[in-house]
């Protein structure tokens, strides 16, 4: 088997044990439910930080790009906002171990898995930051707002979202209905702005593999 589908194998079975065990999941485990080797695993992927790097890369861009095809969605604004966090709670409450992995670290863990969420997060931050500038009037603060309300929308929804996947207070479509609720005001009252000043969307970062 090449080398791609053998590494994609590979990280299925990977995504199996930790979504059965927690963040917390051994390379013994992940190989037997391979049914390799662990020196295969290795030779694959280097060492367990180099798997999680690949587990990391595989979530955060699927999530990342989730995201912004709901952004691009041409629906009405309310409708979009949830479109939005719902398509957000819906990738992290798909595999909630995983999610887990990537953004609360082990005590003692070296290799930095548990912050590995965050660079997507800025990139979603900057996302929301250009739906804004693009889409709603603000006036004369329209730059610094959008900023703003980029990286505090999506500071919110991590630490909601978080919250909601461990309690379970609720169902997803309620949760979807109290945070739009919260950021609805101002949005509500802001005019749309004309499509012809809309900005260049944000580069996107090259992926690690392709660096």
């Amino acid at each position: 088997m090449s080398r791609e589908p053998r590494r994609e194998q590979l990280l299925n079975a990977a995504d199996r044990v930790i979504q059965r065990e927690g963040p917390s999941a051994s390379m013994n485990a992940i190989a037997a439910e391979a049914g390799i080797t662990k020196p295969i695993l290795y030779r694959h992927f280097g060492d367990r930080n180099g798997l999680i790097g690949a587990l990391t890369e595989r979530h955060t861009s699927g999530l990342l790009a989730a995201v912004r095809a709901a952004l691009a969605e041409p629906l009405e604004r309310r409708d979009r906002v949830e479109h939005v966090l719902d398509t957000y709670l819906a990738g992290i409450e798909a595999r909630p171990q995983v999610y887990r992995l990537l953004t609360h670290p082990e005590p003692g863990d070296p290799s930095g898995a548990g912050n590995a969420l965050a660079p997507a997060l800025r990139q979603i931050a900057e996302e929301i930051t250009h739906a804004v500038q693009s889409q709603v009037d603000l006036g004369a603060d329209r730059d610094l707002l959008a900023e703003a309300w980029g990286r505090g929308i999506t500071g919110m929804v991590l630490a909601a979202g978080d919250w909601w996947l461990e309690t379970r207070p609720c169902s997803r479509t309620r949760m979807v209905q109290a945070l739009a609720d919260l950021l609805w005001g101002r949005l509500a009252a802001a005019a749309d702005l004309p499509t012809a000043v809309l900005p260049a969307a944000p580069a996107e970062p090259p992926s690690a593999e392709a660096t």
